[in-house]
């Protein structure tokens, strides 16, 4: 089953494609919308009216205030130093790492293919630029964009 029961999905939400998703254990405010080959994992809060596009990756720890744009194939990252076997050799589970949080201020936009690493917070109102690497904090308002993103603007600069 693409979507768990175990969600809290506001019923004004509209997933376009409900058989091309991969949504568990969530919330998920009023109005968002959420394309085909989304997956959202569990632990992951997403506001109101966001738009998560199609093909994006919004993994354990994250969280999504409100107005938030996610553009096509967004990809976070919660963990720092992934590694798929213990140091006895043993496959890893939960137990064995430590998820570490991410959050999307209100009104933010991030760009397609953004890659976003653990632990970074994206300001109020700031705009990621398609393709950026974010191994920073991204400050309120900013623009950023490059590997790794860097500052380029100021979205109060722009109209």
């Amino acid at each position: 089953m693409p979507i768990s029961e175990n969600c809290n999905i506001h019923f004004t939400v509209k997933i376009h494609h409900p058989d091309l998703v991969n949504i568990y254990d969530c919330k998920i405010g009023s109005k968002s919308t959420i394309g085909p080959f989304v997956e959202i994992q569990k632990d992951v809060l997403i506001g109101s009216k966001c738009k998560i596009s199609s093909h994006s990756f919004i993994c354990e720890g994250v969280t999504i205030e409100d107005g938030v744009f996610i553009g096509h194939g967004v990809m976070f990252i919660n963990d720092v130093y992934p590694r798929a076997i213990t140091n006895e050799g043993k496959l890893q589970s939960e137990d064995d790492w430590d998820v570490i949080r991410i959050t999307v201020k209100k009104g933010s936009s991030i760009g397609s293919n953004a890659t976003i690493m653990a632990g970074v917070n994206i300001g109020k109102k700031s705009i990621v630029g398609a393709g950026a690497v974010v191994v920073e904090d991204v400050s309120d308002f900013s623009i950023v964009a490059g590997v790794p993103a860097k500052v380029i603007g100021d979205v109060r600069n722009k109209k």
